[in-house]
């Protein structure tokens, strides 16, 4: 049943801006009210329900990251499908994306569908909000709630005979968090995804599928979903159907499997993907990247079509490629051209699915039983057998399970699964077959075994292959093409590998002992990779550098929120250290963030997205300087900390402390410079206090920070408070470094004010005790003046107050004044500091009065 809500609001060119401010905080409002019952749902619905449907909330982050990615939201109709709605929380981002836009639609009809009947209380709920959240910007809402099973409904609309039909919706966006389900291959929903041409074995790609074709021609659409359909077989109709409708153009990674629906304990790799319905491909694709929907450091890669989805593919792999190191991962691995068949080797499921066997199982070795390897068995390149541990080491050898078992011979095993978050995907070990006294052997279902045609390997092949398979070259790259947590056989068939003359030539070089982490890397240089050895954009050279800066950060005692890869890339940037310089070189220039972001991107193949600074400087060296790790503005100390112009460079002590990483001395060092560092802090934090500013507020000396707007602060509180509120009581007071030096919030809620922590306050604020005003001040240095969009602002913050609002701006200087003239909003006040005397009123009859706000002025 359609549910509809209109209302018309018309606003002049002059109030626009003002009423768009205004809809953004209400909008803030809507959305969190829409997250509560999505938190609600989440905690009430049980948790054997979302795994029998698949179904898993969208969070309020990855809902508005999701809306953000459309770009046609200016057309004047628009029509919205959800296939699996929930509680709506998908559906409420794109309304209030919709609602806080300057352009919006006339008109917009969603439809929904949901078939779990308790969510669909919660989706009514959202959708009611969002049809009020409609109403008050003037967005004519149509909705539909369809209470059935969405593949089932999609095979009906998208018969020929029902093109015509009026409940066959060709859409202009979908919008769309699929459930997650296996399929049964004589299941009903399988039948009905093949008579949409499609074969696949989850229920996610079915949906996806179904709301393409539901698109009409330049449609846009927006997914949420695990990142497998991007490769393997089991997703090549997916990929072929797809591809073949869709034009990618745009992809967001999310490097941590557990954050982005931690909610649910969801472990996939996910991906949101952008695509226009359309055959034309776009010239490029941009993949973003950030660890979760939590991370503000979004890394951004600007890749050609072609090297997506390689037009010679025949298996439309989706290659997610998220920065210009990795691409050097991708040609490095192009030198490699062999498959498993070339050099006549195979990779093969372990035999043993240990709870088929059961009976057979033996903790330990016993008359006629034969050794069992587990995953638990590897360890450090080689098999180690036996291991005290509760899995069973031993098979017992019976007619039953012959066929289970392998001759004792050479083999190279991988772990089939990764524990969750591991650092390494792919773990290889070399089973040697010296060292068992047993004609068979039997490898549990858990692990892979590389042979040939049955048999095993010479052991220095195989001491290669799994030295190839352990390197950090092909962990990366594995990685980056493979979003499950599984290492299967055909994954690894789908590898290219060396000449079996490399890899012999490799495994040559190893012994008993396995080489460590960076030997393998090394040999992996000297004989496989020899073209690009010593080349500033290895990617070898630069991974082993950024981890180098990482252990550094570690050692150093660093908050674990800084133990990340940002991190360690400005670190090197303020040491100036490119890939292939010796840490003994490290200097120490003065540097801004987005110098250090251009350092990252032109030698580290990092490139964040130009929103990122505000993130480096917040949750990096902010972190820096507290563990005086890095000072700032050494070369203008009165220069206050929000300058444009603010740079850092590394202390001093540290310098020469990170100038003997990788030498005999650095452990000595480091424990010296640990030790010393609190006083360090101590010292700093003197100097900074002798360059404070003084001010009185209610008889007690405070201190703001040095420079900048607080220079006119102190100018406000001693000349201006005094001039022109005599006797006033002083309430907030601002501060460059820190978020306030004084707020009296005991006084404000008196008033009848209660700030939360949207509103941006202004720098000062005084009550005029005598004529009862709230005097809201600005002091302008760098940003801009109180202007009309300012002034609403202002004026939605301190809407409860029970008095008057006086709004003033102040300068230091008639010049500084000039620049923002024309900007200065009716019915406010101007200050210059060069002369204190005077006050400008703009429109009034006399200084400094209050006036009424007519909060409805933008809705006549």
């Amino acid at each position: 049943m359609w549910q509809s809500s209109s209302i018309k609001i018309t606003n002049n060119h002059q109030n626009s801006l003002n009423f768009l401010s205004l809809t953004k905080c209400l909008t803030r409002n809507f959305l969190y009210e829409v997250d509560l019952l999505r938190i609600a749902a989440s905690l009430k619905q049980e948790q054997k329900q979302k795994r029998t449907l698949g179904q898993f909330l969208t969070p309020a982050p990855v809902a508005e990251l999701m809306t953000g990615m459309f770009n046609k939201l200016n057309l004047s109709q628009i029509s919205l499908i959800d296939a699996g709605a929930g509680s709506g929380s998908l559906l409420a981002a794109f309304v209030a994306k919709l609602c806080t836009q300057q352009q919006r639609p006339d008109n917009l009809e969603i439809v929904a569908y949901e078939i779990d009947p308790f969510l669909i209380k919660y989706l009514h709920q959202t959708l009611e909000l969002c049809a009020k959240e409609c109403q008050r910007v003037g967005i004519s809402l149509n909705y539909e709630i369809r209470e059935k099973d969405f593949i089932e409904d999609a095979v009906r609309l998208l018969q020929p005979s029902l093109f015509d039909h009026s409940d066959n919706l060709r859409f202009t966006h979908a919008i769309i968090n699929p459930p997650y389900l296996k399929i049964n291959a004589h299941s009903q929903v399988r039948t009905l995804l093949r008579s949409l041409g499609l074969e696949t074995s989850n229920l996610y790609s079915g949906f996806i599928a179904a709301t393409s074709q539901l698109l009409q021609s330049g449609g846009e659409l927006v997914a949420i979903s695990p990142r497998s359909f991007c490769n393997g077989p089991y997703f090549k109709d997916f990929r072929k159907m797809f591809l073949a409708m869709m034009a990618l153009e745009k992809i967001h990674l999310f490097e941590s499997r557990q954050e982005s629906f931690s909610d649910d304990e969801v472990l996939q790799e996910t991906i949101i993907i952008h695509a226009t319905k359309q055959k034309q491909k776009f010239d490029t694709v941009l993949i973003t990247t950030s660890r979760s929907t939590e991370d503000d450091f979004i890394m951004s890669n600007n890749l050609a079509y072609g090297e997506v989805v390689h037009s010679n593919d025949s298996q439309q792999f989706i290659r997610i490629i998220p920065d210009t190191l990795s691409q050097q991962v991708v040609q490095q691995i192009a030198n490699f051209t062999c498959t498993l068949k070339d050099i006549g080797l195979t990779v093969s499921t372990g035999r043993v699915v240990d709870f088929r066997v059961k009976e057979y199982l033996r903790l330990n070795l016993e008359k006629d039983s034969l050794p069992l390897i587990y995953p638990v068995n590897l360890f450090k390149g080689y098999v180690e057998y036996p291991q005290t541990t509760r899995k069973s080491q031993a098979l017992v050898y019976t007619e039953k399970t012959a066929s289970l078992l392998v001759p004792n011979e050479h083999y190279v095993l991988t772990k089939r699964f990764s524990p969750k978050e591991e650092k390494k995907r792919v773990v290889a070990a070399v089973y040697n077959a010296n060292q068992m006294c047993y004609p068979w052997v039997g490898f549990e279902n858990h692990l892979n075994y590389f042979h040939q045609e049955g048999k095993g390997l010479n052991l220095t092949l195989a001491r290669g292959l799994a030295a190839y398979l352990n390197s950090t070259l092909i962990d990366t790259f594995f990685r980056l093409f493979n979003g499950h947590t599984q290492v299967n056989a055909t994954d690894l068939q789908n590898l290219k590998y060396p000449k079996i003359e490399q890899l012999i030539s490799l495994g040559g070089r190893i012994g008993e002992n396995f080489p460590s982490q960076r030997e393998i890397d090394e040999l992996m240089e000297e004989e496989l990779l020899s073209m690009t050895n010593q080349s500033e954009n290895n990617f070898l050279i630069i991974k082993t550098r950024i981890d180098e800066a990482l252990q550094i950060l570690v050692e150093l005692e660093l908050p674990k929120a800084q133990l990340n890869e940002c991190s360690a890339l400005t670190l090197l940037a303020l040491l100036a250290l490119k890939p292939t310089d010796s840490w003994k070189t490290a200097a120490s220039p003065l540097m801004g963030i987005t110098p250090m972001m251009e350092f990252m991107a032109q030698y580290y193949g990092k490139t964040y997205k130009p929103n990122t600074r505000e993130t480096v400087r917040r949750q990096t060296i902010h972190q820096f300087l507290d563990a005086t790790l890095v000072i700032a503005n050494p070369d203008v100390p009165e220069r206050p900390i929000n300058s444009p112009k603010t740079v850092y460079q590394i202390e001093e002590s540290a310098l020469e402390l990170l100038r003997t990483y990788g030498t005999n001395e650095w452990k000595k060092s480091l424990r010296t410079y640990l030790s010393s560092v609190e006083s360090l802090k101590k010292q700093y934090a003197q100097e900074r206090e002798l360059l404070r500013i003084p001010i009185i507020v209610e008889g007690e000396l405070k201190t703001l920070s040095p420079g900048g707007q607080n220079i006119l602060i102190e100018k406000i509180i001693k000349e201006f408070a005094q001039r022109f509120t005599p006797g006033g009581k002083l309430i907030y007071v601002g501060d460059t470094d820190e978020k306030f030096a004084y707020f009296n919030e005991i006084a404000l809620k008196n008033l009848g004010v209660t700030i939360n922590s949207h509103g941006k306050m202004p720098d000062v604020i005084i009550h005029h005790i005598n004529n009862d005003w709230l005097v809201l001040i600005e002091a302008v240095t760098s940003h801009g003046p109180i202007n009309p969009k300012r002034k609403k602002e202002l004026a939605t913050l301190f809407a409860n107050t029970k008095i008057p609002l006086v709004m003033v701006t102040t300068f230091l200087s008639r010049k500084a004044m000039v620049e923002y003239l024309a900007e200065v909003a009716w019915e406010t006040d101007v200050w210059v500091a060069e002369d204190a005397t005077h006050l400008i009123h703009f429109n009034g009859e006399y200084l400094l009065q209050a006036y009424k706000v007519d909060k409805n002025s933008d809705s006549e």
